[in-house]
């Protein structure tokens, strides 16, 4: 028995391995996307419109962009935190009731730190 669940570890992180390579990938596209959104909200290069209705619009897109920057800098977290779990053998483990997460749930959202139950609970 012991060399059956050593063998499921072994193949757990192999996989858990492919799993952070995806998640360093996800983190860098986000990156980028990131400095694309900050570069775009500064837009130093446009002169301030004197039309109402323009700086009403650029406000808009300013707070869209705000908003988008904003979801991207938590997912940066949540992989991260995702990468550090994996780093530490912890991940695929849920972070409120200790159980494992199923790993279809891994597959959909790798970065998750609750089982589908405790995400439930929680709302998210």
């Amino acid at each position: 028995m012991n060399r059956l669940a050593n063998k499921h570890e072994q193949s757990d992180m192999k996989e858990y391995e492919q799993v952070r390579g995806q998640l360093i990938e996800m983190l860098e596209e986000l990156d980028e996307r990131l400095v694309k959104i900050t570069d775009d909200v500064k837009h130093p290069d446009e002169p301030v419109s004197k039309d109402f209705e323009e700086q009403a619009t650029q406000v808009e897109n300013d707070q869209v962009l705000d908003y988008l920057g904003n979801a991207a800098r938590i997912e940066i977290e949540q992989i991260r935190h995702a990468i550090a779990r994996i780093d530490k053998g912890e991940y695929g483990t849920c972070e409120l009731c200790g159980e494992a997460i199923n790993p279809e749930r891994l597959k959909a959202v790798p970065f998750t730190k609750m089982c589908i139950k405790c995400a439930s609970r929680a709302g998210n």
